[in-house]
């Protein structure tokens, strides 16, 4: 069953990529007490993903931040490694927490997995934000295959 507004998230354990390595990390620590601006993407180093979607947070994080976001996470479907290493591509590790889902676990919970087999992809993460208080869904935006739009930072900032 997909999450929906008014859910509370469910706990999971997840890891961040950090200067300083991977660091374990739950669903409670990430959420708890926090408004969150969150956003999920196929995979790191993907062509939106990377073009449109990183930017666009980074682009933006003053201006979310400054509507009384605590942080701003991007979690993916991929190893921490991965997400430390896009992070400092991306420019963006002092800005946005990047969170690694290895498994799926997190992404499976909360019904938003896909299939990207004919991509090479394998499990992923659908393309999605949410607005998150205190481990509470405020807004959700999940994305229709293919589209980039209501994920978008700026979408997202306006919903603030």
């Amino acid at each position: 069953m997909t999450i929906k507004v008014g859910d509370k998230l469910p706990s999971a354990n997840l890891i961040a990529g950090t200067a300083e390595g991977p660091k374990p990390t739950t669903t409670d620590e990430i959420f708890a007490g926090k408004k969150v601006a969150f956003f999920a993407v196929p995979g790191a180093f993907t062509p939106t993903c990377s073009a449109k979607h990183v930017p666009g947070y980074k682009d933006l994080a003053g201006d979310i931040k400054g509507k009384g976001v605590d942080t701003i996470v991007c979690l993916s479907v991929n190893d921490a490694f991965v997400m430390k290493a896009w992070g400092e591509n991306q420019g963006v590790m002092d800005t946005l927490q990047m969170i690694a889902d290895p498994a799926g676990d997190f992404t499976k919970a909360v019904g938003l997995d896909m299939d990207g087999s004919k991509f090479g992809l394998g499990l992923r993460s659908q393309r999605y934000s949410m607005i998150v208080e205190d481990g509470v869904v405020k807004e959700l935006n999940v994305e229709a295959p293919g589209e980039f739009k209501v994920s978008a930072a700026d979408y997202l900032l306006a919903q603030l």
